[in-house]
């Protein structure tokens, strides 16, 4: 799945792809973490220009939205979207598989609110969508081309977009939660490409220190998942989970801003550098995009008006 992405003029300036779908349905079934509830999802193909759709199926009338910004709610450890009755809580992981393979337009109908955990990765969304196969459509892919420098701040974290040196799409995360943390500090950073996601970021998991983990159980959140579902450190490192890779942490909050920021539905060039973010920052510069977006919507039909 890595034949489609962006090529560049001899100036650098990306000249843009198709939009994608996917060729037939796929399903994934795993529980919640949050509610513990399982849940069925299924992934159809939909026509260029859908977007991605989510349809609630266990609901009698089967309310549905388009997972974008103007329905998101960002909060600590998770990613909603709601519209009436339409509620879907965690989608991050989801959305982060279908932008990193370039799937732009689909339909996923679940039989609950919060989409599967599974291993805390997007690896199982990953691997259903290329077992379905990939179409190219012929509309092209709208682009968001970062000319100016931009950075947001939320408590102690940052997170940046500026220009891109030769038209690619970066992304990076910094991690540090300072000496008492038993998380280790680590950085990662990656040139987008599918074949590279599949790779290097896909697989990489959720973390919780020990305490947190003891906090949420203590609530009576998230008691059925354990040591193994997820990475839970304590002092010594992951409780009786080894690591797939070194920064396995700043991969997976890599993940997770690739995910939230594909609530804008386009491609974004640029560079996106998150210090100490997560999912409150992410949203806040998802929805400053999204309106970067719709003024260039704007300006471009303005032109066309002119011409």
């Amino acid at each position: 799945m890595d034949g489609s992405r962006n090529p560049t003029t001899a100036s650098g300036k990306p000249t843009g792809r198709n939009q994608h779908t996917i060729a037939s349905p796929c399903s994934v079934r795993g529980r919640g973490y949050w509610s513990g509830q399982d849940v069925h999802l299924t992934i159809s193909p939909a026509p260029a220009n859908t977007g991605v759709r989510l349809v609630r199926s266990d609901l009698a009338d089967q309310p549905s939205l388009l997972a974008t910004t103007d329905r998101s709610d960002a909060i600590s450890f998770r990613t909603l979207l709601r519209d009436g009755d339409a509620s879907f809580a965690m989608v991050e992981h989801l959305m982060a598989a279908l932008a990193g393979l370039e799937i732009d337009n689909c339909v996923v109908e679940i039989d609950g609110e919060e989409m599967p955990g599974l291993d805390g990765s997007s690896l199982a969304f990953v691997e259903a969508l290329q077992s379905a196969g990939l179409v190219i459509q012929a509309d092209s892919r709208m682009q968001l081309v970062i000319h100016q420098p931009l950075r947001l701040r939320h408590n102690d974290g940052w997170i940046e977009a500026t220009p891109s040196i030769a038209g690619e799409t970066y992304f990076e995360y910094q991690l540090n939660y300072g000496d008492d943390s038993p998380v280790p500090a680590g950085d990662f950073g990656i040139e987008m490409t599918p074949a590279r996601f599949v790779r290097q970021v896909a697989p990489a998991r959720t973390f919780v220190t020990k305490e947190q983990a003891d906090a949420l159980h203590a609530s009576g959140v998230a008691s059925h998942v354990t040591h193994h579902d997820l990475l839970v450190f304590d002092d010594d490192g992951p409780i009786d989970n080894p690591l797939r890779y070194r920064n396995e942490c700043s991969r997976h909050k890599t993940l997770d801003m690739i995910g939230d920021l594909a609530l804008v539905p386009c491609d974004l060039i640029g560079r996106f550098i998150s210090h100490r973010g997560g999912h409150i920052l992410n949203g806040m510069l998802a929805k400053r995009l999204s309106e970067m977006l719709t003024q260039q919507r704007t300006g471009e039909q303005t032109q066309r008006k002119v011409a």
